[in-house]
């Protein structure tokens, strides 16, 4: 079987070209689910150090947590136990957070 190196290459670029494009799209759904839990963090963590009483919109809490509920519902139809993980830990953290904050 002789070895063509011109078919090997292009065999290699198209698996690296069609890998990228699926890890790149994960990871940006991953992180995108992330950077939305963390909106709300430092908010949260002022108010808890007693550094600032002043609370983050309900508007923007509402936002965030649609964006996130629309996001998990994603994962679940896609079963993307990856994401459903993610953002159902996040959701377990900002809930103890506003519990922490609300029974202080």
């Amino acid at each position: 079987m002789p070895f063509n190196l011109p078919v090997t290459i292009i065999a290699i670029r198209d698996y690296i070209t069609n890998s990228l494009a699926t890890l790149s799209a994960d990871t940006l759904g991953w992180l995108a689910a992330i950077v939305l839990h963390c909106a709300t963090l430092p908010s949260f963590l002022a108010l808890m150090t007693g550094l600032s009483d002043k609370t983050p919109g309900l508007d923007i809490i509402l936002f965030l947590w649609s964006g996130l509920v629309l996001l998990f519902l994603r994962a679940v139809v896609l079963k993307d136990m990856l994401n459903i993980v993610t953002i159902g830990f996040g959701f377990i953290l900002q809930a103890g957070f506003m519990a922490l904050i609300l029974f202080k």
